[in-house]
């Protein structure tokens, strides 16, 4: 009998983690009964709700007991412990199980979400499959009755880059399990080990050995938990002896991997994103659960991809089959995950649609015995009917008889009694008990080394005991007293630790890489309780010292993270290395601490990059770095910070970037490959497919400031300004100029230029982006077979404008004029120019190792003469990547200029940008005051204009009036006073206008001063004489900056009184000769 009914789907919301709480995150989730609704951080009103079976809060209102158990703060607390949780799905799936169904629960969200905490719990904490053990024992032990035999079943098995590894068996599983199909079972897994249990302890220990096989096989090559799936399978037989009838239950408790979804800049950007199976399972689960949602809804579907996935296979009857199933949908609350969290409960909203149809599995016996026998009759009938044909089909043979054993060894299981499946599990379960206590022995006697995983649900499973003597640390087992480590870059005599007197003695052999709390090491070294280890690349134990050491510490705090952050900070990185963490009002800046947190689980992978690379002979070398660490936008506000990793060449020094998310694609590609390698296999794969290789692309090297504001009075601006790199060092030196013109490209004279910005309001505004030489590359100086092209955006015109490309040359003479028109000018465009910069990239370029660069740089020529104004990235087969842009997508005027009309931009969302640092605040108190006193010196412009304009009416009246001699010997004295043009002192404007010229100029540097300042960071080294000597200069470039400022300031003020003076002096006389 069937019974038809949907997926039960609970949400759980869970409490913050110490990351969020670090971050000052706010919550964006409420509940109300069952209920969910997501508030968008960006707006407030922009809110989604969404309802399921059931939700649980558990973000707040929660104690920890006596026992280390989070329970309810009081009656009226609405949080949900795992009791509770358990009640309502554990439960659901015992008293499912209890009639015959096949039962299914389901663990879903982003990495961290509280998943693996729901479904196992941590410490004292059980999840729901602990507690579903062991509740399902007590009711074994409650309904015995003479004439029912109960039968458990345990398997464990892990799912990770489409591979199905068995986590309890002690066999290599090379390639990974088989899946296979037959008409009875459906999919299965081939050879995988199901135990006999009679107890929940046994139960217990077969989760803790699966677990360690599973921290063990990570700790090789960090296949971190968060990407694969575990599948547990709990196999209830109810044996009903009389009635020779057995109701049988498959319960299937399923922990998946985490959701969290890419980046649009990052893999999905990569040619091999399709190269690699990790997301594969996942993928397709939600494009089965997509499926079956249409068809529930009525909808015609034509196919539903079970079989696209390993995972989906083995879930068909989960999902849309015999099962009654339940997920549990697990999300943070905190605002910096809002989207990962939204795509969880769109997910979860999607699951609950889809129908089952779950039949009680209710079979004799004997029955089934016959119709297997009935199924192999028929497979030995085929065979027969080959043979006699005299055809050879071999493979069709092989196939059909490795069907008729599968149906034998199944019909011999069944035979087989219960009772002798627990004698042979009794004899395992002997010697296992033998192992549990003789570790528990050797805790109490010995130091030893704990593991510490990325996952940890998965630390501290590993304890390598050191005893007496002297041990070997390495991969052989050939020494006599050896501890044996599995991992990258880990030798086979890797390190010697010695115990004697109660003293540990750790000694690096050779070059062997052994890290202490952050420190290499290189020489003998004592362990303390609590030092943190790393060998070789990334295996990474914590030291537990002898007994008589040890507290009650909660060692839990030294998590992975711990460390990384550790080992970041020993080599000069830390929140601070990115900028001021705290805003205003003291709350972590978000953007800050996300970057720090990829940077440190990003960093791990960077080494074992390097070591695969290493042993593969790949010649590859990978650095970490923070893309804009120190750079800033045309405003001078700080551009939001992202993790890079550089990859280069060690022979033919190309230089590439990959993104965070291209990074990570790249290294599960090249994890399988090494573990390919690692098992013997052929490793030669074709260019395309080789995760080392990338064709060769244009690399931005740094960047450059040139201050706008000189175009407000049309003042030429000549500089010499610094290309500095992410990391805030020097790359070039570029020469260039800024000219206001005329439309056929004259400079403007010096009485052209103007003291109020305003007259430029509805008038047209020609200039000259004048780009000279670009001096000392070290791009160039590092390889002389290299290039430079220079990219630029001016104003917010939406597509960027480039140079030529110069090859060759450490100091490239580029020698490119290009001119730019503003056919009206606008008040906004005044303010744009008044407070931003024409920010400069310089990009370098490389040729692909081999080719001939005379060929090359002919191609290169034609390539820029076709589309000089083209914006494009053009990546040779065997040639660079050079930058352009395209002339069909500007406008330009009749004597050629590039039109560039001033649109208004957009807001910047606040998430991007950053405050400045504490200590240079009261230079921007300064800089602030100078914008208020450059508006009183406007006032002053405007009273000194309306003065001219009434001597101007002054003197066109005493000329018109003149007509005596003497009074043409008084109008010509007039002139000489007034200026040689006729006019009343027009020169006045003149020297006005050339204050301000010498004044922008002026400030122009003290904003790069002010730049080199921001960027400025303090030395890597804890030596105090350095530290006391960056302090000396650090302080005397800020009293630099001070008396610069000052000094601008002091200049202005002293011209404009001489003018203001003159200006009265004549204004006296003016009424004198009234």
């Amino acid at each position: 009998m069937s019974s038809a009914d949907s997926v039960k789907v609970a949400v759980r919301v869970r409490a913050f983690n110490q990351t969020e709480k670090d971050a000052g995150s706010s919550c964006i989730i409420s509940v109300a009964l069952n209920d969910i609704t997501i508030y968008d951080p960006r707006n407030r009103n922009n809110t989604k709700t969404f309802t399921f079976d059931l939700s649980y809060w558990s973000h707040s209102g929660f104690i920890k007991n006596e026992e280390g158990i989070l329970i309810p703060d009081g009656p009226t607390s609405r949080y949900a412990d795992q009791r509770r949780v358990f009640g309502d799905l554990g439960q659901g799936v015992l008293n499912n199980a209890w009639k015959g169904y096949n039962a299914t629960l389901l663990a879903y969200g982003q990495t961290s979400s509280g998943k693996s905490y729901s479904m196992i719990g941590y410490g004292p904490n059980r999840g729901i499959i602990p507690l579903t053990c062991d509740e399902l024992f007590k009711a074994i032990k409650q309904n015995q009755e003479h004439d029912k035999q109960y039968q458990i079943y345990f398997s464990m098995l892990e799912i990770y880059n489409e591979k199905v590894i068995d986590l309890l068996s002690k066999n290599k599983q090379p390639g990974g399990l088989k899946v296979r199909e037959s008409p009875q079972r459906g999919f299965y897994v081939e050879h995988l080990k199901s135990v006999p249990c009679e107890s929940y302890e046994q139960i217990e220990q077969l989760m803790k050995e699966g677990n360690k096989k599973r921290s063990t096989a990570s700790t090789n090559i960090n296949t971190s938990s968060s990407r694969s799936h575990m599948i547990i399978t709990i196999r209830f037989k109810q044996v009903f002896l009389k009635e020779h009838l057995t109701k049988q239950s498959d319960i299937n408790l399923v922990d998946l991997a985490g959701s969290e979804r890419q980046k649009s800049s990052g893999a999905e950007g990569d040619r091999l994103r399709e190269g690699t199976a990790i997301n594969l399972s996942l993928t397709t689960l939600g494009n089965v659960i997509s499926a079956l949602a249409e068809i529930a809804m009525g909808k015609k579907v034509m196919h539903v991809p079970y079989r696209n996935s390993t995972l989906t296979k083995l879930l068909q009857s989960a999902l849309g089959g015999n099962s009654k199933t339940m997920m549990i949908a697990t999300v943070s609350p905190a605002d910096i995950c809002y989207e990962e969290t939204l795509s969880t409960l769109r997910y979860a909203e999607r699951t609950k649609n889809i129908q089952n149809k779950a039949v009680i599995n209710e079979d004799p016996t004997e029955r089934l015995i016959r119709e297997l026998k009935a199924e192999n009759a028929k497979l030995r009938s085929k065979i027969t009917k080959i043979r006699n044909s005299g055809q050879r089909v071999e493979e069709e043979t092989q196939e059909l008889r490795r069907l008729l054993a599968e149906n034998e060894l199944q019909m011999q299981e069944i035979q087989t009694s219960w009772e002798q499946r627990l004698e042979i599990a009794r004899k395992e379960w002997e010697q296992q008990y033998l192992a549990i206590t003789q570790e528990r022995h050797m805790i109490e006697l010995f130091p030893y080394l704990s593991n510490v995983n990325v996952d940890p649900q998965l630390s501290a499973f590993v304890k390598l005991f050191i005893k007496d003597g002297e041990s070997v640390v390495g991969q052989s087992a050939s020494f006599p007293q050896a501890i044996v480590i599995k991992g990258l870059g880990i030798i086979d005599k890797h390190a010697t630790i010695t115990y004697r007197d109660n003293k540990v003695i750790l000694e690096p052999h050779g070059q062997a890489k052994v890290t202490l709390n952050g420190v290499l090491v290189l020489t003998k070294v004592q362990l303390r309780h609590l030092d943190r280890i790393i060998l070789g690349s990334n295996s990474t134990y914590l030291y537990v010292g002898n007994p008589c050491e040890r507290n009650s510490e909660d060692l839990s705090r030294y998590d992975y993270d711990f460390f990384q952050s550790e080992l970041a900070a020993v080599e000069g990185f830390d929140r601070d290395a990115l900028g001021p963490a705290c805003r205003n009002n003291r709350k972590v800046d978000p953007s800050v601490l996300a970057v720090f947190h990829d940077y440190i689980r990003v960093k791990p992978m960077v080494a074992e990059a390097n070591q695969i690379s290493e042993e593969l002979n790949k010649d590859l070398k990978f650095e970490l770095e923070v893309k804009n660490l120190a750079l800033t936008d045309s405003r001078g506000q700080d551009l939001a910070k992202e993790v890079l990793v550089k990859v280069t060449n060690k022979v033919s020094q190309k230089v590439w970037l990959w993104s965070r998310a291209k990074f990570v694609n790249r290294k599960f590609i090249m994890e399988d490959m090494y573990q390919h390698f690692v098992d013997g296999e052929n490793i030669s794969v074709d260019r395309e497919s080789d995760p080392f290789w990338d064709p060769v692309e244009a690399v931005h090297l740094g960047t450059a400031y040139i201050w706008l504001q000189s175009l407000n009075y049309c003042i030429v601006l000549e500089e010499h300004v610094e290309f500095h790199n992410s990391q805030g060092k020097e790359e070039a030196i570029l020469q260039m100029k800024l000219v206001p013109c005329t439309p056929t490209g004259q400079p403007l004279r010096e009485d052209e230029i103007l003291i109020d910005p305003t007259e430029l309001v509805g008038q047209r505004l020609d200039f000259q982006v004048q780009i000279t030489q670009c001096l000392g590359i070290k791009w160039l100086k590092q390889n002389s077979k290299r290039g430079i092209q220079i990219r630029y955006h001016v104003l917010n015109h939406p597509h960027p404008f480039h140079t030529k490309p110069v090859w060759n040359a450490v100091n490239a003479r580029i020698d490119q004029v290009t001119q730019f028109t503003v056919t009206s000018v606008s008040q906004e465009l005044l303010n744009y120019l008044q407070n931003h910069a024409l920010v400069l990239d310089l990009w370098g370029l490389q040729v692909q190792y081999g080719q001939h660069f005379d060929r090359l740089q002919m191609s290169v020529n034609n390539v820029m003469l076709i589309c000089t104004l083209r914006f494009f990235f053009s990546c040779y087969k065997e040639g660079c990547a050079e930058m352009g842009s395209s002339s069909g997508d500007v406008e330009v005027t009749d004597e050629g200029s590039i039109i560039i009309d001033y649109l208004r931009p957009r807001l910047p969302s606040s998430g991007s940008v950053e405050m400045g640092d504490d200590q240079l605040s009261g230079l921007y108190i300064k800089l602030s005051k100078l914008e208020q006193e450059i508006e009183l010196l406007r006032d002053v412009n405007r009273t000194l204009r309306k003065d001219n304009v009434t001597l101007k009416g002054i003197l066109r009246k005493t000329m018109s009036d003149a007509s005596r001699p003497d009074e043409k010997s008084s109008h010509q004295t007039n002139i000489q006073d007034f200026g040689c043009r006729g006019t009343p002192k027009a020169s006045y404007e003149v020297e006005f206008a050339k204050a301000l010229k010498t004044f922008y100029q002026r400030m122009n540097r003290v904003q790069s001063q002010l730049l080199g300042l921001r960027r400025h960071r303090p030395p890597d080294d804890d030596d105090v004489e350095v530290l006391r000597i960056y302090l000396g200069k650090q302080t005397q470039v800020i009293k630099d900056f001070g008396d610069s400022l000052e000094s601008c300031i002091n200049s202005l003020k002293n011209d404009v009184s001489l003018i203001v003076k003159k200006k009265k002096e004549h204004t006296l006389w003016d009424s004198e000769t009234k």
